[in-house]
Formats: structure tokens, C-alpha cells, sequence
């Protein structure tokens, strides 16, 4: 059977994964909308409340993305976190995760690792879920990644996240540290937060974006 080809100039890519808050018409390919970028400066918690500060976390869109640039804790030997809400005032909908991480020294000097993390699991519990290793907070130090939310305004199903994160630690490794789960609720989720474990958010950017 003869193959097929096809000029790599016959594919229309134009604006398919564009990072936008504007729609440009009714037959737009755009895929992602800005909704919201949030600067952190000595901050508690990051929080998008649906309804709130033009934020959007609703059925508009089926997926929403959350991107962390150069997250900086205050605080030495913390982790990133991220929790939702379910409709009440607390950031506490139950949920069940799983985190695992690799790792490599920047000076060669620790063997490179892959491992499952069972100590940061949420096994039907209401805690913080695990989105980093714990962080070093030396001037240069941060993590950045994506979390991706699925259908939250669904109550019918579970919700499923899932974060992919790399970053700097508290013994000059670098990380990758992947995890996911799901809110078992069928309540919509209308909130999400973040927070270190401990100390405040002392610099970095949270931006949300709606794909459609």
C-alpha cells in the first residue's frame, strides 16, 4: 500500500494554542484563554473563587490550567501545595492523590532518582494535595509547572487534576514532581488554592486559562 504525504506547510496551525484573553470571532481555533494572572507578594494563600476578581471556574470551559511561574516560599524546606473548594467557605473537598518525583544534584553528586512519594498521599482525607518537593527559599530558588482541572463544574462525576512541576530544593537538587487525583464530590468546585506548607508565597505568578 502506497504512503501518503503530506507538505508540513499544508497543516493550519495558526493560533491553535495561542495564550489569549481575547477572542477574535465566531470561527476562532483559538484553544486557550487567559482568565486571570495573580502576582503573589508575601501572600498567605493564591485563591481563585469563581465569581470573584473576574475570575471564571465554572462551565464555561471543560479544562482549566493553571500555571506557576517561579513560585518563591519565604519559608525554607516547604512544599507547594494545592486545595479546592466544594461550594462552602473551606478549601477541604475530599479527595485521593498520589505523588511521585525524580531527582539529580547540580553537582553530580547524588545518584539521579525516581520514587513514589506514599507520604504525600490524601487517601479520602480533606488535606492540602502535595504540587512540589520540599522548596528552598534562597534567592535564586523557586519551582514552576501546570496544574490541570477537569470539568469542575461537573456534579455528576469526580474531579480529576493532575500537576507536573520542576524546581529547585532544599539541598540543591533538582526535581520533577508529578502527581494527580480526583474530589470525591459531586458538589461543582468553585474555588482553588494555594499555599506553602508553611510560610507565605513570597513572589511568583499563578496564571489561569480556560481551554476550549
Amino acid at each position: 500500500m502506497a504512503l501518503s504525504k503530506l507538505a508540513a506547510n499544508s497543516f493550519d496551525l495558526t493560533d491553535n494554542y495561542a495564550l489569549t484573553g481575547t477572542v477574535t470571532g465566531a470561527t476562532s481555533t483559538q484553544k486557550l484563554f487567559l482568565i486571570k494572572n495573580i502576582d503573589a507578594s508575601s501572600s498567605g494563600t493564591v485563591d481563585f473563587v469563581n465569581g470573584a476578581s473576574s475570575v471564571v471556574l465554572d462551565n464555561t470551559y471543560k479544562t482549566y490550567l493553571f500555571r506557576c511561574v517561579n513560585i518563591h516560599p519565604a519559608t525554607d524546606n516547604v512544599a507547594f501545595q494545592i486545595n479546592f473548594r466544594d461550594g462552602g467557605s473551606n478549601y477541604d473537598a475530599t479527595k485521593t492523590t498520589t505523588f511521585f518525583d525524580s531527582g539529580h544534584s547540580e553537582d553530580d553528586s547524588t545518584v539521579a532518582s525516581l520514587a513514589y512519594d506514599t507520604g504525600a498521599d490524601v487517601a479520602q482525607g480533606t488535606g492540602n494535595a502535595r504540587l512540589s518537593r520540599n522548596q528552598g527559599n534562597g534567592n535564586d530558588e523557586c519551582c514552576s509547572g501546570d496544574v490541570y482541572l477537569f470539568n469542575p463544574s461537573s456534579t455528576t462525576f469526580i474531579k480529576h487534576f493532575m500537576s507536573d512541576f520542576s524546581g529547585y530544593d532544599r539541598n540543591n537538587i533538582n526535581y520533577r514532581g508529578m502527581g494527580g487525583g480526583y474530589c470525591n464530590v459531586t458538589a461543582a468546585i468553585d474555588a482553588v488554592r494555594f499555599q506553602f506548607s508553611s510560610g507565605n508565597i513570597d513572589s511568583g505568578r499563578i496564571a489561569l486559562y480556560g481551554i476550549k
